[in-house]
């Protein structure tokens, strides 16, 4: 049986914005932590200005505060073929996974995924096929004693899981500016699309800088290789790295041309007409 991708944020560190405003003012301040958080409570440092901060201090790169606040995720109808790619994401990231040792399929009937890829080349009956009869043959070493850790053996990557993960706010930016990449495999867009949405719905202030590394928010350019930018989709909304070397390059060779009278006669009339 086929099953859908859901992802829901269980749980978050309370008032984020705040918990980011202290990890950064105590880096920026000769206040005491004490001293700081009395004049967040006394309100004499207002919400408004807090966020105001916190969303300069995230434009300059500073990391580590950021590890100090965290989202649990609770993700289901995933395949195990994005699994695979999931866990390689181990830093700033705790993940508990569906055991298919200990949870065994009664009946053979497990649930999975059939990509659109599939479907669009009309062979997904013939996969689903594929899927009863390896079902079918699970079920019965089952019945004849096979332990459910030894008789998993047949089932396919496309076998759904379930995930409950930790994961801080480093973390996440990584994960989504790697896997919101038109170049990531569609599941993991999905996933991480819904984890920024969810994140977006309780701390928009912050889920806005979840991105793609070519979001304005992000890197603001695109580093794959140079084929794989001209073959994205939004790539053309974005520079590619080749493209500001060739700039920088340029510049430093005193080779850009300087601005001509015709340049300051385009400059004037814009004016005017803008006037």
């Amino acid at each position: 049986m086929t099953v859908p991708i859901q992802v829901t944020l269980i749980e978050h560190t309370p008032e984020p914005i705040r918990s980011l405003y202290m990890a950064y003012r105590v880096c920026y301040s000769a206040l005491t932590p004490q001293q700081v958080l009395e004049r967040v409570e006394d309100e004499r440092i207002s919400e408004e200005k807090m966020t105001a901060f916190v969303e300069e201090r995230l434009k300059t790169g500073h990391v580590s505060p950021l590890e100090q606040v965290h989202f649990e995720f609770g993700i289901s109808g995933v395949s195990r073929a994005f699994s695979h790619q999931f866990v390689r994401h181990r830093i700033g990231i705790s993940f508990e996974q569906q055991s298919q040792r200990y949870v065994t399929y009664r009946g053979g009937d497990f649930p999975y995924s059939v990509p659109k890829t599939v479907e669009a080349a009309g062979m997904a009956s013939d996969m689903e096929e594929l899927f009863r009869q390896s079902g079918d043959l699970y079920e019965r070493m089952v019945q004849a004693g096979v332990p459910a850790e030894d008789a998993r053996f047949l089932l396919p990557n496309a076998t759904s899981t379930n995930f409950k993960i930790t994961v801080n706010f480093a973390s996440l930016l990584h994960i989504a500016d790697l896997r919101l990449c038109t170049r990531a495999q569609w599941e993991f867009r999905r996933v991480v699309a819904l984890m920024r949405a969810e994140v977006m719905r309780v701390v928009p202030e912050m889920g806005r800088f979840l991105q793609p590394k070519c979001g304005e928010l992000r890197m603001g350019y695109c580093d794959e290789d140079y084929e794989a930018w001209k073959a994205c989709p939004i790539g053309r909304k974005r520079p590619h790295k080749q493209e500001l070397f060739q700039l920088y390059n340029a510049y430093r060779k005193g080779e850009l041309d300087d601005l001509d009278q015709d340049d300051f006669a385009i400059i004037e009339s814009q004016m005017i007409e803008g006037g």
